[in-house]
């Protein structure tokens, strides 16, 4: 009896032996051999409406999950599609596995139909990626990239396989082991290391702990808390960390960074040590870089060592895995530091410099209050998913996250678009959770076509429209540096589209909201909502700005609380 298969049902049974249950996609030619045994598999295919949306819905499901989310597209187009959200879980060191089709092997390179070198294009920001001609190399292709794009620094892997290649005959041979010469995933931490950091971390006057997206990454929410509680150090939590440590947690200063909190930034600047977990000091955190925390030796840990010392030297690198750090350096940490003059001088800067916000003048309904609304209505168990812009800092801002996982963006590449999608990848992924995606009337034009997606297919996301009519980020630099001249960032989104009648349009409940005193009953009406996707019209003041700023390029030291003021330094006991 034969045990030949197509190179199409190989790579189907493939991802179910990679564990696969869920995958967005789109066929088309090259791809379309595989949809085929897709047809009869157990994995949930759930179809897009554009690819963008596929690969920003396998990005939410693998931030709420872990696992890898799966896109699958077709050649040419289909693949460049990818490119965004490739990049996109690339700057966030998100687990995305892609499958795309490519014309026939012999056709490779002649610019046949539908052909594009996607595995060129996206070699820069992949992990790794593969061309697959030969239908026996399909099994492996697949179990390598689940292995790569899952462990180390988690990353997007590509793998591209050739229209013929799965039509072709096969047999299916699903790797035992997988071993890949030059990828090696860092073992246990150096127990010098460990010791010099815990000597440094008992030494310091004023250390920070500035936790980075790394320590969800690495499932060490736990251990982070065990160990900043027996130091007793301040934690920051930066855009793409926020819910590694609650919130609410006496220790917490907020978010660092060009919307960060004011203690959160000036902790950070005064500190003497910077204990630093799984962030990389981005430029968004640390504004200028040589007047970045300019005092401060430096314990950097990261499953990268390409981070290490990348943009700022290192007085004691870590490479390994951040759990395994943690647990380590909790017991050797043996003299707690004695911080009451530190923590006297950030408490007395936390009551001067409140996160907060100015109610508009006219009576009109102000953004922030509206995300401090939905987060204290739904509450820290839900997930809330951001676009990027003014409502993607008032969400990290206005909404208390408690437990990892469950606050979404695109942090790195700032992606607009991304809300929607990454929603429904993350009901998807847990669809007895309520999921809000805060997005902005800008970013819902560019992927809203995705809720026909969620309509059909039974994935009751909640979407709140920011409209302030505006791509309100870039309004709100055109007013600070550009002397109020606002080109071409008027989207009249309170005229056209009419949001309501466009969701009822594509499936969903469509609510409208511009009263401040109709805000809570319109949003539990929301709640009550769960068998279709609900989209709130919430009709805000344009004029609305995001405070605290620190702007491009300048230092930290120069923090904005309101336009043109900033803290006065020399009063602050730091």
């Amino acid at each position: 009896m034969s045990n030949q298969i197509t190179g199409a049902q190989s790579l189907v049974k493939s991802l179910e032996a990679a564990g696969v249950v869920d995958m967005f996609g789109l066929p088309g030619g090259a791809i379309l051999p595989a949809y085929d045994p897709i047809y009869d598999s157990k994995i949930r295919h759930i179809l897009v409406r554009h690819e963008q949306g596929a690969g920003h819905a396998a990005t939410g499901y693998a931030q709420v999950t872990g696992r890898a989310g799966v896109c699958i597209a077709t050649s040419g187009p289909g693949a460049t599609n990818l490119v965004t959200p490739l990049a996109d879980a690339a700057m966030d060191s998100v687990p995305v596995v892609a499958i795309t089709g490519q014309v026939p092997g012999p056709a490779i390179g002649t610019d046949a139909f539908q052909e594009a070198d996607i595995r060129g294009i996206t070699m820069p920001f992949t992990k790794h990626n593969f061309l697959v001609t030969n239908p026996n190399d399909i099994p492996n292709a697949v179990a390598q990239a689940f292995h790569i794009a899952t462990t180390g620094r988690p990353g997007p892997v590509l793998v591209d396989i050739a229209k013929d290649a799965l039509q072709a005959m096969t047999e299916f041979n699903w790797p035992k082991e997988i071993k890949l010469a030059g990828y090696r995933i860092p073992g246990e931490p150096n127990a010098q290391s460990i010791a010099d950091a815990a000597q440094l971390i008992s030494e310091s006057k004023k250390p920070v702990f500035y936790v980075g997206g790394g320590v969800i990454k690495a499932n060490a929410s736990a251990e982070l808390r065990e160990l900043a509680e027996k130091v007793g150090a301040p934690v920051v939590t930066t855009l793409m960390a926020l819910g590694a440590f609650p919130d609410s947690h006496r220790q917490h200063l907020g978010m660092p960074g060009m919307h960060g909190s004011v203690s959160a930034v000036t902790a950070l600047q005064k500190a003497d040590l910077l204990i630093t977990l799984g962030a990389r000091f981005d430029d968004r955190v640390t504004g200028k870089l040589s007047s970045f925390a300019p005092n401060a030796r430096v314990i950097h840990v990261d499953i990268d060592p390409a981070e290490l010392g990348k943009n700022r030297s290192v007085d004691v690198p870590i490479n390994g895995d951040l759990k395994a750090v943690i647990k380590a350096l909790i017991p050797a940490i043996k003299q707690k530091p004695d911080l009451a003059a530190w923590w006297s001088a950030l408490d007395k800067l936390k009551a001067t410099y409140p996160v907060g916000y100015d109610k508009p003048a006219d009576g009109s309904l102000a953004p922030q209050y509206v995300i401090e609304r939905i987060g204290q209505i739904s509450g820290s168990d839900s997930i809330y998913v951001a676009g990027v812009g003014q409502h993607q800092m008032w969400a990290s801002q206005f909404i208390n996250y408690e437990k990892p996982r469950t606050w979404l963006n695109s942090g790195g590449a700032g992606t607009m678009g991304y809300a929607v999608p990454a929603a429904m990848g993350a009901k998807v992924a847990a669809p007895d959770t309520t999921v809000w995606a805060i997005d902005g009337d800008g970013c819902f034009q560019m992927t809203n076509q995705e809720l026909v997606t969620c309509a059909l297919n039974n994935i009751p996301i909640k979407v709140a429209i920011i409209n302030n009519e505006s791509l309100g980020m870039v309004r709100q630099w055109q007013t600070l540096f550009y002397k109020g001249r606002y080109s071409n960032t008027d989207l009249n989104s309170k005229m056209v589209p009419d949001f309501v009648m466009l969701s009822e349009a594509m499936g969903c409940v469509g609510l409208r909201c511009e009263d401040p005193s109709d805000v809570d009953a319109t949003i539990e009406k929301a709640m009550e909502i769960n068998d279709q996707p609900v989209v709130v019209d919430f009709r805000v003041n344009r004029d609305s700005m995001v405070w605290p700023m620190v702007a491009a390029g300048t230092s930290n030291d120069d923090i904005m609380v309101a336009r043109e003021t900033a803290p006065d330094w020399d009063s602050q006991e730091l």
